[in-house]
């Protein structure tokens, strides 16, 4: 019997506590092998991931999640939450700490959620500190710095009128598009729809950039000219 493509038997999305994982109804041999060949086709994109699994009714004894979490470890990718239909499945994984359910949103992130993307901007007025994480499905601008250890992720651009330490995703949603714009570009990562950068070391005369994807498909920063 032929294999089914890799592709249908897993399908990755973002959320805010890191990255989901769904699985299709196929052995979980295969399940793992497909999980395992997309974080080793795009590791720059998976690299210090936290993913959670949807499972579905799929039947897991400690040691098959034990196996998976270590061939994670392995990728520099954190297995945090197995979500499933099967008791057994849930003792497993309450066994080995990991969560068996994923926290609803916030009040304000809910509100953030309901706003339309189109035009739409979120206004942030102070500097974002670590350990901060901010979700929207427009464009953000921030007047103020973006600390190491803070994250935006946004559907659209990022203005941030200060300087960038932490991790910036524009275009989450897989607009190309997109562009990440600071006075200065120190980010510990960039992203553009599924295109990431290498850490950005600080400068010791930073000067205003803007970060796309260009003609070739890259990922690259230039100068930033307002007007």
């Amino acid at each position: 019997m032929d294999m089914e493509p890799v592709n249908s038997l897993i399908q990755i999305k973002g959320i805010r506590d890191g990255l989901l994982a769904t699985f299709a109804e196929a052995a979980w041999e295969d399940q793992c092998a497909a999980l395992l060949t997309q974080i080793d086709e795009r590791p720059a994109f998976f690299q210090g991931a936290r993913l959670a699994l949807d499972v579905s009714s799929q039947v897991l004894k400690v040691n098959d999640l034990v196996a998976l979490r270590d061939r994670l470890s392995e990728r520099n990718v954190t297995l945090w939450a197995v979500l499933g239909e099967s008791p057994v499945t849930e003792h497993t994984s309450q066994l080995l700490g990991l969560a068996t359910r994923i926290s609803k949103p916030r009040p304000e992130d809910q509100r953030h959620a309901d706003a339309p993307a189109d035009d739409t901007a979120l206004f942030i007025t102070k500097t974002l500190r670590s350990g901060k994480r901010v979700e929207f499905p427009g464009n953000v601008v921030v007047l103020g710095d973006v600390n190491a250890g803070a994250e935006i992720i946004a559907d659209g651009h990022v203005v941030v009128w200060g300087r960038v330490r932490g991790m910036i995703h524009a275009g989450a949603k897989g607009d190309r598009s997109a562009i990440i714009c600071a006075l200065d570009l120190s980010a510990t990562q960039l992203r553009i729809a599924d295109e990431v950068s290498a850490v950005l070391k600080p400068r010791k005369n930073p000067q205003p950039e803007v970060a796309s994807i260009n003609e070739e498909g890259y990922l690259q920063s230039e100068l930033w000219r307002p007007g």
